[in-house]
C-alpha cells in the first residue's frame, strides 16, 4: 500500500478519509462555511495541503448526493491536483439550482481520486490518420 502525507493548515481541518476500505475516493471536507448563490462558482478551503507520490494525481471529483439533491458539483469537474503542488487544497463549486446553497463548515463537499500519471512527453511529427474511427467525432457513433 502506498501512502502520501497531508497537512492540516488550521486545528479543526478534517482530514480527507474513506468511507469504506474499498472506495475509490477519499471524502473531502470544507474547512470553512460558504455562501454560494444560484447559479456562482466559489473556491472552498479545505484546510488541508499534500505530498502526493511522484507519477500520481489527486482527481478532484464531485458528489453524487450534493449534485442529484441541491444541483451543487464540482465545476472543472475532475479537478486536477498536481503532485508537485504544495499549497492548500481548494475546491471549485458551482451551484447549477435555483437557490443558494450553503457549504456548512465539516461539510463533505467533494471526493478525490489518487491516481497514477504516466510519463511520457510529446513529439511534434505527421499523425497517421489510420484507424477505425479516423477523422470521425461530434457524434459519429449515432444519435445516443
Amino acid at each position: 500500500m502506498t501512502t502520501f502525507k497531508v497537512e492540516k493548515l488550521t486545528e479543526d481541518a478534517i482530514l480527507p478519509y474513506k468511507a469504506h476500505a474499498s472506495d475509490a475516493g477519499f471524502d473531502v471536507f470544507a474547512n470553512e462555511e460558504v455562501v454560494i448563490p444560484a447559479g456562482e462558482s466559489r473556491g472552498i478551503a479545505t484546510g488541508i495541503r499534500m505530498e502526493l507520490p511522484e507519477w500520481t494525481e489527486a482527481q478532484v471529483r464531485p458528489r453524487s448526493g450534493l449534485a442529484l439533491k441541491h444541483a451543487v458539483t464540482v465545476l472543472n469537474a475532475p479537478g486536477t491536483i498536481d503532485a508537485g503542488y504544495r499549497g492548500e487544497v481548494k475546491i471549485i463549486l458551482i451551484n447549477h439550482g435555483k437557490e443558494q446553497f450553503i457549504v456548512e463548515k465539516g461539510m463533505k463537499m467533494a471526493q478525490m481520486v489518487i491516481a497514477p500519471v504516466m510519463n511520457i512527453t510529446m513529439e511534434e511529427g505527421p499523425v497517421n490518420l489510420e484507424s477505425d474511427r479516423k477523422e470521425a467525432g461530434f457524434g459519429s457513433s449515432g444519435k445516443f
